[in-house]
Protein backbone atom coordinates (compact mmCIF):
# COMPACT_ATOMS: atom_id res chain seq x y z
CA UNK A 1 0.00 0.00 0.00
CA UNK A 2 1.45 3.08 -0.92
CA UNK A 3 0.65 6.42 1.08
CA UNK A 4 0.95 9.91 0.36
CA UNK A 5 3.37 11.34 3.18
CA UNK A 6 1.77 14.69 2.51
CA UNK A 7 -1.11 13.53 4.53
CA UNK A 8 -2.46 12.18 7.23
CA UNK A 9 -4.04 8.45 7.37
CA UNK A 10 -6.26 7.07 9.91
CA UNK A 11 -6.95 3.76 10.72
CA UNK A 12 -10.56 2.28 11.07
CA UNK A 13 -12.26 -0.75 10.88
CA UNK A 14 -12.59 -2.38 7.91
CA UNK A 15 -15.91 -4.12 8.44
CA UNK A 16 -18.01 -4.65 11.95
CA UNK A 17 -19.50 -2.99 14.90
CA UNK A 18 -16.94 -0.17 14.84
CA UNK A 19 -16.80 0.51 11.17
CA UNK A 20 -19.80 2.60 10.57
CA UNK A 21 -19.80 4.82 13.57
CA UNK A 22 -16.03 5.67 13.29
CA UNK A 23 -16.99 7.00 10.14
CA UNK A 24 -19.60 8.89 11.03
CA UNK A 25 -17.45 10.60 14.31
CA UNK A 26 -15.23 11.87 11.52
CA UNK A 27 -17.86 13.19 8.94
CA UNK A 28 -18.98 14.66 12.36
CA UNK A 29 -15.57 16.25 12.52
CA UNK A 30 -15.74 17.95 8.90
CA UNK A 31 -14.65 15.61 6.89
CA UNK A 32 -16.32 14.45 3.54
CA UNK A 33 -14.81 10.90 3.16
CA UNK A 34 -15.15 9.76 -0.50
CA UNK A 35 -17.81 6.56 -0.88
CA UNK A 36 -16.10 3.26 -1.64
CA UNK A 37 -16.21 1.30 2.18
CA UNK A 38 -14.79 -1.84 0.91
CA UNK A 39 -11.55 -0.99 -0.55
CA UNK A 40 -8.40 -0.49 1.18
CA UNK A 41 -8.42 3.01 1.53
CA UNK A 42 -10.83 6.37 0.96
CA UNK A 43 -9.63 10.23 0.55
CA UNK A 44 -11.08 12.91 1.83
CA UNK A 45 -12.38 15.70 0.18
CA UNK A 46 -11.74 18.34 1.86
CA UNK A 47 -8.92 17.78 4.88
CA UNK A 48 -5.58 16.49 3.67
CA UNK A 49 -6.36 13.13 5.10
CA UNK A 50 -6.51 9.61 3.88
CA UNK A 51 -8.62 6.75 5.55
CA UNK A 52 -6.84 3.41 5.84
CA UNK A 53 -9.50 0.12 6.25
CA UNK A 54 -7.79 -2.76 7.82
CA UNK A 55 -8.52 -5.39 10.09
CA UNK A 56 -9.70 -4.00 13.73
CA UNK A 57 -7.02 -6.09 15.21
CA UNK A 58 -4.05 -4.73 12.74
CA UNK A 59 -4.87 -1.13 13.26
CA UNK A 60 -2.67 -0.94 16.87
CA UNK A 61 -0.14 -2.26 14.65
CA UNK A 62 -0.84 0.60 11.41
CA UNK A 63 -0.54 3.05 14.64
CA UNK A 64 2.29 1.40 16.30
CA UNK A 65 4.60 1.84 13.10
CA UNK A 66 3.54 5.19 12.33
CA UNK A 67 1.70 3.87 9.31
CA UNK A 68 -0.99 5.87 10.14
CA UNK A 69 -0.91 8.49 12.79
CA UNK A 70 -4.16 7.71 13.87
CA UNK A 71 -6.20 5.08 14.35
CA UNK A 72 -10.24 4.34 16.08
CA UNK A 73 -9.97 0.68 18.15
CA UNK A 74 -11.63 -1.28 20.58
CA UNK A 75 -10.26 -1.12 23.65
CA UNK A 76 -10.10 -4.85 24.09
CA UNK A 77 -8.20 -5.24 20.73
CA UNK A 78 -5.64 -2.49 21.73
CA UNK A 79 -5.23 -4.08 25.46
CA UNK A 80 -4.74 -7.54 23.84
CA UNK A 81 -2.37 -6.16 21.47
CA UNK A 82 0.17 -3.44 23.87
CA UNK A 83 0.07 -6.09 26.94
CA UNK A 84 3.74 -6.85 27.76
CA UNK A 85 4.97 -4.61 25.09
CA UNK A 86 6.13 -1.07 24.85
CA UNK A 87 3.96 -0.09 21.38
CA UNK A 88 4.67 3.68 20.00
CA UNK A 89 0.79 4.89 20.64
CA UNK A 90 -1.14 6.48 23.06
CA UNK A 91 -5.27 6.37 23.59
CA UNK A 92 -6.54 10.07 23.41
CA UNK A 93 -10.09 10.22 24.34
CA UNK A 94 -12.64 6.85 24.69
CA UNK A 95 -15.46 7.36 22.11
CA UNK A 96 -18.16 6.49 23.33
CA UNK A 97 -19.39 3.64 21.25
CA UNK A 98 -18.88 0.08 20.53
CA UNK A 99 -19.06 -0.99 24.10
CA UNK A 100 -19.16 -4.67 24.97
CA UNK A 101 -17.03 -6.68 27.71
CA UNK A 102 -14.58 -9.21 27.63
CA UNK A 103 -16.39 -12.14 29.68
CA UNK A 104 -15.88 -15.40 30.79
CA UNK A 105 -18.61 -17.57 30.30
CA UNK A 106 -19.84 -21.00 31.55
CA UNK A 107 -21.94 -23.75 30.68
CA UNK A 108 -25.49 -23.12 31.86
CA UNK A 109 -25.88 -26.20 34.02
CA UNK A 110 -22.20 -25.90 35.44
CA UNK A 111 -22.76 -24.91 39.08
CA UNK A 112 -19.95 -22.02 38.71
CA UNK A 113 -18.43 -21.28 42.41
CA UNK A 114 -16.89 -17.94 41.66
CA UNK A 115 -13.35 -18.22 40.62
CA UNK A 116 -12.39 -20.89 42.70
CA UNK A 117 -14.16 -22.95 39.91
CA UNK A 118 -11.57 -21.92 37.16
CA UNK A 119 -8.52 -23.27 38.83
CA UNK A 120 -7.43 -25.95 37.00
CA UNK A 121 -9.72 -25.29 33.75
CA UNK A 122 -8.92 -24.67 30.35
CA UNK A 123 -10.23 -21.72 29.02
CA UNK A 124 -10.35 -20.89 25.20
CA UNK A 125 -10.21 -17.21 23.74
CA UNK A 126 -8.71 -15.33 21.22
CA UNK A 127 -7.87 -13.17 24.15
CA UNK A 128 -5.03 -14.70 25.52
CA UNK A 129 -3.12 -12.16 26.59
CA UNK A 130 -6.06 -10.50 28.82
CA UNK A 131 -6.80 -13.51 29.87
CA UNK A 132 -3.95 -14.69 31.26
CA UNK A 133 -3.30 -10.95 33.04
CA UNK A 134 -6.82 -11.58 34.80
CA UNK A 135 -5.59 -15.27 35.98
CA UNK A 136 -2.55 -14.35 37.14
CA UNK A 137 -4.47 -10.80 39.03
CA UNK A 138 -6.63 -13.19 40.61
CA UNK A 139 -4.19 -15.77 41.58
CA UNK A 140 -6.24 -18.56 39.31
CA UNK A 141 -3.72 -21.65 38.03
CA UNK A 142 -5.94 -22.07 34.56
CA UNK A 143 -4.99 -23.49 31.03
CA UNK A 144 -5.52 -20.22 28.39
CA UNK A 145 -6.53 -22.52 24.98
CA UNK A 146 -6.08 -19.67 22.05
CA UNK A 147 -8.58 -20.14 19.32
CA UNK A 148 -9.16 -17.74 16.29
CA UNK A 149 -12.57 -18.00 16.11
CA UNK A 150 -15.97 -19.86 16.85
CA UNK A 151 -15.00 -20.24 20.55
CA UNK A 152 -18.25 -20.66 21.83
CA UNK A 153 -18.47 -24.29 20.94
CA UNK A 154 -15.11 -24.56 22.93
CA UNK A 155 -16.88 -26.74 25.66
CA UNK A 156 -19.30 -28.24 23.55
CA UNK A 157 -16.24 -30.01 21.45
CA UNK A 158 -14.59 -30.67 24.74
CA UNK A 159 -11.58 -28.26 24.07
CA UNK A 160 -12.25 -25.87 27.25
CA UNK A 161 -14.45 -26.01 29.82
CA UNK A 162 -15.14 -22.35 29.80
CA UNK A 163 -14.76 -19.65 27.48
CA UNK A 164 -13.42 -15.90 27.41
CA UNK A 165 -15.03 -14.07 24.66
CA UNK A 166 -16.44 -10.93 23.68
CA UNK A 167 -19.84 -10.16 24.82
CA UNK A 168 -22.68 -7.37 23.43
CA UNK A 169 -25.97 -8.46 23.94
CA UNK A 170 -25.03 -12.35 25.19
CA UNK A 171 -27.40 -13.80 22.92
CA UNK A 172 -24.41 -15.62 21.22
CA UNK A 173 -23.74 -17.01 24.39
CA UNK A 174 -26.93 -18.01 25.31
CA UNK A 175 -27.60 -19.58 21.76
CA UNK A 176 -24.91 -21.68 22.38
CA UNK A 177 -25.76 -22.61 25.99
CA UNK A 178 -23.22 -20.13 28.17
CA UNK A 179 -23.59 -17.73 30.46
CA UNK A 180 -21.09 -14.90 31.57
CA UNK A 181 -19.83 -15.24 35.22
CA UNK A 182 -16.96 -12.88 35.62
CA UNK A 183 -15.93 -9.57 33.31
CA UNK A 184 -12.27 -9.34 32.41
CA UNK A 185 -12.68 -6.11 30.41
CA UNK A 186 -14.84 -3.58 29.78
CA UNK A 187 -14.20 -2.23 26.45
CA UNK A 188 -15.59 1.27 24.05
CA UNK A 189 -13.67 2.21 20.64
CA UNK A 190 -10.93 4.45 21.85
CA UNK A 191 -8.96 6.63 19.58
CA UNK A 192 -5.07 6.63 19.24
CA UNK A 193 -2.35 8.25 17.94
CA UNK A 194 1.37 6.85 16.96
CA UNK A 195 3.65 8.77 19.36
CA UNK A 196 6.54 8.54 17.10
CA UNK A 197 7.98 11.48 15.66
CA UNK A 198 5.48 12.99 13.16
CA UNK A 199 6.66 15.80 10.39
CA UNK A 200 5.93 19.40 11.15
CA UNK A 201 3.34 20.07 8.44
CA UNK A 202 1.25 16.91 9.63
CA UNK A 203 1.64 17.84 12.82
CA UNK A 204 -0.10 21.37 11.82
CA UNK A 205 -3.14 18.90 10.37
CA UNK A 206 -2.65 16.62 13.28
CA UNK A 207 -3.58 19.06 15.97
CA UNK A 208 -6.52 20.44 13.75
CA UNK A 209 -8.06 17.07 13.57
CA UNK A 210 -7.72 16.73 16.98
CA UNK A 211 -9.11 19.63 18.39
CA UNK A 212 -12.12 18.55 16.12
CA UNK A 213 -13.12 15.29 16.91
CA UNK A 214 -12.95 17.03 20.75
CA UNK A 215 -15.40 19.09 19.63
CA UNK A 216 -17.60 16.34 18.38
CA UNK A 217 -17.06 14.60 21.60
CA UNK A 218 -17.56 17.50 23.58
CA UNK A 219 -21.38 17.73 22.00
CA UNK A 220 -22.42 14.32 22.94
CA UNK A 221 -23.86 15.07 25.83
CA UNK A 222 -24.07 18.91 25.64
CA UNK A 223 -27.08 21.35 25.78
CA UNK A 224 -27.25 24.36 25.45
CA UNK A 225 -29.51 26.16 28.21
CA UNK A 226 -31.51 29.16 28.16
CA UNK A 227 -33.88 30.58 30.82
CA UNK A 228 -34.96 33.60 32.53
CA UNK A 229 -35.23 34.43 36.19
CA UNK A 230 -35.24 36.88 39.31
CA UNK A 231 -31.92 38.13 40.43
CA UNK A 232 -32.61 36.40 43.61
CA UNK A 233 -32.88 33.09 42.33
CA UNK A 234 -29.73 33.10 40.30
CA UNK A 235 -27.15 31.51 43.13
CA UNK A 236 -29.81 28.04 43.29
CA UNK A 237 -30.22 28.47 39.40
CA UNK A 238 -26.14 28.02 38.84
CA UNK A 239 -26.16 25.33 41.42
CA UNK A 240 -28.58 23.13 39.75
CA UNK A 241 -27.45 23.82 36.15
CA UNK A 242 -25.62 20.38 35.08
CA UNK A 243 -21.70 20.66 34.58
CA UNK A 244 -21.90 24.40 34.05
CA UNK A 245 -18.60 26.50 35.08
CA UNK A 246 -19.84 29.72 34.82
CA UNK A 247 -22.76 30.55 32.74
CA UNK A 248 -23.81 33.97 30.97
CA UNK A 249 -25.82 36.12 33.37
CA UNK A 250 -27.49 39.11 31.07
CA UNK A 251 -29.73 41.70 32.30
CA UNK A 252 -33.23 41.62 30.63
CA UNK A 253 -34.54 45.10 29.09
CA UNK A 254 -37.35 46.57 31.13
CA UNK A 255 -37.45 44.17 33.87
CA UNK A 256 -34.98 45.58 36.33
CA UNK A 257 -34.45 43.17 39.11
CA UNK A 258 -34.43 40.00 36.10
CA UNK A 259 -32.09 38.19 34.27
CA UNK A 260 -31.33 35.92 31.44
CA UNK A 261 -29.28 32.81 31.93
CA UNK A 262 -27.50 30.83 28.89
CA UNK A 263 -25.30 28.32 29.96
CA UNK A 264 -23.48 25.16 28.14
CA UNK A 265 -24.23 22.18 30.47
CA UNK A 266 -21.40 19.22 29.80
CA UNK A 267 -24.26 16.93 31.30
CA UNK A 268 -27.27 15.50 30.95
CA UNK A 269 -30.45 17.16 31.12
CA UNK A 270 -33.53 15.27 32.63
CA UNK A 271 -36.88 16.36 33.00
CA UNK A 272 -36.35 16.40 36.43
CA UNK A 273 -33.53 18.79 36.28
CA UNK A 274 -36.29 21.15 34.50
CA UNK A 275 -38.69 20.81 37.00
CA UNK A 276 -36.24 21.40 39.71
CA UNK A 277 -35.22 24.69 37.66
CA UNK A 278 -38.62 25.83 37.52
CA UNK A 279 -39.18 25.17 41.60
CA UNK A 280 -35.89 27.03 41.97
CA UNK A 281 -37.47 30.31 39.92
CA UNK A 282 -36.57 29.61 36.75
CA UNK A 283 -39.03 30.35 33.43
CA UNK A 284 -39.44 30.25 29.88
CA UNK A 285 -36.48 27.63 29.58
CA UNK A 286 -35.59 26.55 26.63
CA UNK A 287 -32.67 23.52 26.03
CA UNK A 288 -31.46 23.22 22.47
CA UNK A 289 -28.53 20.60 21.34
CA UNK A 290 -25.61 21.73 20.38
CA UNK A 291 -24.09 21.16 16.97
CA UNK A 292 -20.45 21.96 16.87
CA UNK A 293 -18.16 23.48 19.74
CA UNK A 294 -14.43 24.38 19.86
CA UNK A 295 -12.70 23.58 23.06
Amino acid sequence: MITDTNRLHIAIQKSGRLSDRSRELLEHAGLRIQTGKNRLSARVENFAADLMFVRDDDIPTFVADGICELGIVGLNVLEEFTLGQDAALEVLAELGFGRCALKIAAPEQFDYQGLKSLDGARIATTYPNLTKRYLQQNGINASVVKMSGAVELAPRLKIAQFVCDLVSTGDTLAANGLRPVETVLESEAVLVRTTKPVSGDKTVLLDALLKRIQGVLATKESKYIMLNAPENALARITEILPGVEAPTIIPLAGNPGHFAVHAVCQESVFWETLETLKGAGASGILVVPIEKMMI
